[in-house]
């Protein structure tokens, strides 16, 4: 049995925990450490009742997006893990928010130059390229136009957060990534 269950929203988020956490030597599933996707923020309340003191209570975890917040307010107050007021509470918890998203923070971390390289690559930066010459992305920054990109094609969230997990400075881990992994490692 896992003693730890990390939450995440999405596949993409779960690819990208696993595989920094092997970049830097670990094997999660060896500690005790199982990354589950939930589907989206909004699930997040029943896997938290499934997990928490009411279910299995087993220890847990999370990423989310900012934005998101209020729904792992919600859910761990409902499933009678705590009632966090604050997002330090949330960090206390174990429970960090990505800025916009993990992708955002990724990019952040790594740079849009480099982003664009790890895109080209992967045979992908000719499809980035139609997507900046369109009429509704012309005046986009490329920042919010990588974010449109990632959605563009079923699959490319999840293949990219691998690559640029690989790609990254691991000097330069996005802070969310690194608090949750420090956090799981206790």
């Amino acid at each position: 049995m896992n003693r730890t269950v990390v939450l995440v929203e999405g596949t993409s988020d779960q690819v990208a925990v696993i595989t920094l956490a092997a970049r830097l030597g670990r094997d999660l599933n060896q500690e005790g450490v199982l990354v589950a996707a939930t589907g989206g923020a909004t699930n997040i309340g029943s896997h938290l009742e499934r997990l928490g003191p009411r279910g299995l209570n087993v220890r847990v975890a999370g990423l989310y997006d900012a934005s998101e917040e209020r729904f792992v307010r919600k859910g761990l107050d409902r499933a009678g893990i705590a009632a966090p007021e604050t997002r330090a509470d949330l960090e206390a918890m174990g429970f960090f928010a990505c800025v916009d998203d993990l992708e955002d923070e990724l990019t952040r971390a790594l740079g849009t130059a480099r982003v664009l390289e790890v895109i080209e690559a992967h045979g992908d930066l000719p499809a980035f390229r139609i997507l900046q010459q369109q009429p509704a992305h012309r005046d986009s920054t490329d920042e919010r136009r990588l974010q449109r990109f990632w959605g563009t094609t079923g699959g490319r969230k999840t293949a990219y957060a691998a690559h640029f997990v690989e790609a990254l400075d691991l000097a330069a881990v996005p802070r969310p990534l690194d608090l949750l992994l420090r956090y799981v490692a206790d």
